[in-house]
């Protein structure tokens, strides 16, 4: 691999580290996050008991969902990324990026209308990354010069 292609290699580990990460915080949570909190205006025990389920349910597939997102590009970066396969270089960055964008949607309609303020700020770092490890990806293919002798 180039030294563009391990940058880029790179970029897309510590977004799929990250997503990862949020993913087994979220699918081991007991109770909402405290911004959570503050978008109801309750505290999690003043939330009905079904109510909690039906919460923790959610939370927990949010949780799951991130760390399928995250081995998926973890495949996708470790196998055909690395062997060069042209299509990876599309594939990694492109699972990542409508991740992060449905996360930042939904972050921002949380900040939006409700005195809650979610962690979004570093969603927009991690789809900075996805493009430039994809920019950094798309080095041009090495041309073979076939010489010829001729008499």
């Amino acid at each position: 691999m180039s030294k563009k292609m391990k940058v880029a290699f790179g970029c897309h580990l510590l977004v799929l580290l990250s997503i990862g990460l949020w993913g087994v915080v979220y699918l081991f949570r007991t109770e909402f996050m405290p911004y959570h909190a503050i978008a109801v205006g309750k505290t999690w025990t003043q939330v009905d008991p079904a109510f909690q389920i039906l919460l923790l349910a959610l939370i927990r597939r949010v949780g799951g969902a991130s760390i399928a997102i995250a081995m998926a590009m973890g495949i996708l970066l470790f196998i055909p990324f690395r062997q060069g396969i042209r299509w990876a270089r599309w594939a990694v960055p492109a699972v990542g990026l409508v991740a992060q964008l449905t996360a930042l949607c939904v972050m921002l309609s949380v900040t939006l209308n409700t005195p809650a303020t979610p962690p979004w700020k570093g969603v927009p770092l991690f789809m900075v990354l996805l493009v430039a490890g994809f920019i950094l990806s798309l080095e041009p293919e090495k041309k073979h010069i076939v010489e010829r002798s001729g008499a």
